[in-house]
């Protein structure tokens, strides 16, 4: 199979709890085999069975760090998205207590299809990127939709290779579908032609247009 988000050869990594998860030779990531893959009724589901509670303090303390880093970078005047906010957008919500104009967009809670017709300072993926069926084609629209000097930021567990990935426990979830290594984030910062990336808090990664 070819690398979902390079179109680049892959080889066989890990033969775990009844799935093959593939590694790519160039951009280095790992991806599990589509024949894998949940239908969209059982991702609904799947994602239906998270308590995402906006109110919950440790669900807001879990995305804290992306709130404060917003609120450091940006002010009320300029306008993001939360994409992929699923059924609870804790972001959203505490941005906009802090009076932050932030929309959110979900392909299964938020599908409005309009808020990808637009332009935003700063776009959040919150537990997001490791879903990506495509990555190539949404690292691809999620640059496209940044304005000038936008900011990115991707919050994801970022495997290292030194990590047993057969007892790794964030590849248990059947909907975590691509996982990035550091080299990854290198190739998607090149490839669509980000000015930097930096990962902060060990796992926000925060890519610069």
């Amino acid at each position: 199979m070819t690398c979902s988000l390079c179109a680049s050869e892959t080889k066989l990594f890990s033969e775990a709890q009844g799935r093959a998860y593939f590694e790519c030779l160039q951009c280095k990531g790992i991806l599990l085999h589509p024949a894998h893959f949940l239908t969209p009724e059982e991702e609904k589901q799947r994602y239906q069975l998270h308590q995402n509670n906006v109110n919950d303090l440790s669900f807001q303390k879990y995305a804290l760090p992306i709130v404060n880093r917003i609120q450091k970078d940006y002010t009320q005047s300029h306008k993001g998205l939360d994409f992929g906010s699923g059924s609870g957008p804790v972001i959203s919500h505490l941005l906009k207590q802090k009076n932050y104009t932030i929309t959110e967009y979900d392909p299964f809670f938020y599908n409005h299809v309009n808020a990808l017709e637009k332009k935003y300072d700063y776009i959040v993926c919150c537990e997001v990127i490791e879903h990506f069926y495509t990555p190539y084609k949404e690292f691809d629209l999620l640059h496209s939709l940044l304005l000038p000097n936008g900011t990115l930021y991707c919050k994801t567990k970022v495997y290292d290779p030194r990590t047993d990935f057969d007892s790794w426990w964030y590849k248990n979830d059947p909907t975590h579908v691509f996982f990035y290594t550091m080299d990854t984030i290198q190739w998607i910062k090149k490839r669509f032609s980000f000015k930097s990336v930096e990962i902060a808090d060990n796992d926000l990664i925060v890519f610069k247009k």
